[in-house]
């Protein structure tokens, strides 16, 4: 449920805050409305084709390996992650800057009202792409019930969108880098998480070896399906008993995002 409702609320976030900067530099303009709302739902349309297209590979794929299937979404929602933060640390900063330069031009005449709708469109498309991935992902790996999947969306969802409306009305004062730094770090432990989970079901499959398996035995302390071992199951994919090979990947991961993360910045 943390893991779904950490992944919604940055994504929903960052859609929001590109609406509403967009929105309030082009306040006053007649038709606005009506071109923001067709962005919004094109956005909406692109996500839930996503999301039918993933759900239709997962049917064909059933009796056909279906681990390896799994192995390979949670691969793309790590590669999505892993992009999606060290993108971040370069050009977050540059997002509320284009979004209302397009907002003045518009406002200016310089491009017509039906940018907006492209805008709109792109971004929540992207957003919401990323977002099925994600939690296609969290899903297979068994993580999480579709209650709490549910639960945890809804949660992150009304997160997003509240601190959305919130900034964009300018009643919340607290720095984006703030959000966007302390979400960063646990989309980071979410996808190494992942990474292991990836490692888990190519193990299963013959793909890979185990190394050694368990490389230790935690459940004892924190069982896996005790309140503490499903938070951070969510949360840094926890397994009690992971094998050699679930580490490694965990490890190469989260490194590899740092590391880029640190690139970023610096060219930034």
């Amino acid at each position: 449920m943390l893991g779904t409702a950490i992944i919604v609320f940055r994504e929903v976030l960052e859609a929001a805050l590109i609406v509403g900067i967009v929105a309030a530099a082009t306040r006053g303009i007649a038709g606005r409305g009506r071109w923001i709302a067709a962005g919004l739902a094109l956005g909406l349309v692109g996500s839930l084709i996503v999301a039918g297209a993933a759900e239709g590979i997962s049917h064909l794929a059933e009796g056909m390996g279906q681990e390896l299937f799994n192995a390979s979404i949670l691969g793309i929602a790590v590669v999505m992650l892993a992009w999606h933060n060290i993108w971040m640390s370069g050009h977050g900063r540059s997002l509320a800057t284009q979004a209302k330069s397009v907002g003045s031009e518009i406002r200016e005449g310089a491009k017509a009202l039906s940018v907006l709708l492209v805008v709109i469109a792109v971004a929540v498309l992207r957003e919401g792409s990323e977002t099925v991935l994600f939690l296609y992902g969290v899903a297979i790996s068994g993580e999480s019930s579709a209650q709490a999947m549910l639960a945890g969306g809804a949660l992150g969802l009304a997160g997003g969108v509240l601190v959305g409306y919130l900034m964009f009305a300018g009643l919340l004062r607290i720095p984006l880098r703030w959000f966007f730094g302390a979400t960063s770090a646990l989309v980071l432990l979410l996808a190494a998480g992942m990474a292991a989970q990836a490692a888990r079901f190519l193990i299963q499959a013959d793909v890979i070896p185990s190394f050694a398996s368990p490389l230790w035995d935690t459940s004892g302390l924190v069982p896996n399906a005790s309140i503490a071992g499903k938070v951070l199951q969510s949360l840094v994919g926890y397994d009690a008993q992971p094998a050699a090979m679930q580490v490694l990947f965990f490890a190469t991961v989260f490194v590899a995002i740092v590391v880029g993360m640190g690139w970023a910045r610096r060219r930034d």
